[in-house]
């Protein structure tokens, strides 16, 4: 049997898609929300001993009070925060499913995935940008050793680690390495840290290579990555080569640009390779096709958080009631 019309298709199991989910259940929607992967994926594949940035309270969603031990949560706690969501508001959420088509019809919308075919009125894509790193795009880069996506620091212990990168995730992850006993260099293209590293990360990491334990280079480039070593480069020392067992590359991340050209989205010609979308409405070009949560900022994945965009679910649901 065809499946019913939906009012809503959510792509998109993460904070921003179950905050939507909400949105449509309060307001009587009928409505899926389809996940590539396991619910909030994204913050699945944080790191494992990761705290928040932001508060508990400023994460909170659907009127349901996120309980943690401090003031900041940690990432198993955000994963039962946003089961327990789901499961209280018995949200109908479709996970392992991919999405492969979508097809105008003359009611809204046709969505292909890799499990079923869903017919709608409207659609939400709130697919965040943490499944798909920023590559180097240097030889060696596939190798088992370079990791894009960092676990914990008990792999790393007596081993020669290379971290990639200047920003928060990069100075987080150089320190905890070399706490818990591996050998950390850094290699950043910038000619210093990127000056917004969290207030109590910067002093920190600022003074472990100022004195010594972990070594930095700036205004550096990987050339390339060897089985056990890796070959950097800047002006001053020209092209040289470091001993080394793991490349951890904290280049960041993009949306999942090939899922927004598969529905239609416009993206702009400009630096930050923006979707085109009505900031006031969330509506895209396409009639009916919304784009909510961090996706919204493009490669600017600094300007939009779980805790600035929670009212994007309650604006969607609004233009469609």
């Amino acid at each position: 049997m065809e499946n019913p019309i939906l009012d809503l298709v959510i792509i998109g199991g993460g904070p921003t898609g179950i905050n939507c989910g909400i949105s449509a259940h309060k307001a009587g929607l009928r409505f899926k929300i389809i996940e590539k992967g396991v619910l909030v994926n994204s913050l699945f594949h944080f790191p494992a001993n990761m705290t928040f940035f932001s508060t508990s309270k400023l994460l909170e969603i659907g009127d349901i009070p996120f309980i943690s031990h401090t003031d900041k949560p940690t990432r198993k706690e955000a994963l039962e925060y946003y089961r327990r969501i789901v499961t209280s508001y018995q949200l109908p959420v479709q996970l392992y499913e991919t999405v492969i088509g979508c097809e105008t019809q003359e009611i809204g919308y046709v969505i292909r995935t890799n499990k079923a075919t869903y017919h709608t009125k409207a659609i939400v894509i709130a697919s965040g940008f943490y499944d798909i790193p920023n590559l180097m795009n240097v030889p060696g880069e596939e190798l088992p050793k370079v990791k894009h996506y960092y676990d914990e620091a008990h792999h790393y212990i007596g081993q020669k680690v290379l971290v990639i990168g200047a920003a928060n995730s990069a100075c987080d992850v150089a320190l905890e390495t070399w706490q818990k006993g591996a050998k950390v260099t850094m290699a950043v293209r910038s000619p210093e840290l990127y000056e917004r590293v969290k207030y109590w990360i910067l002093p920190n990491i600022k003074n472990r290579i100022k004195e010594g334990s972990i070594t930095a280079h700036f205004n550096t480039i990987v050339k390339e990555i060897k089985s056990d070593s890796v070959i950097l480069y800047n002006e001053t020392q020209g092209q040289f080569s470091i001993e080394n067992d793991f490349v951890l590359a904290m280049t960041g991340y993009r949306p999942d640009y090939s899922l927004l050209k598969l529905i239609g989205i416009q993206i702009k010609d400009d630096e930050y390779q923006t979707p085109v979308f009505n900031e006031d409405t969330l509506e895209t070009s396409l009639k009916n096709v919304f784009i909510a949560g961090v996706v919204n900022g493009g490669l600017k994945t600094n300007r939009l958080f779980i805790e600035n965009t929670r009212h994007h679910g309650d604006v969607i649901v609004g233009q469609l009631s």
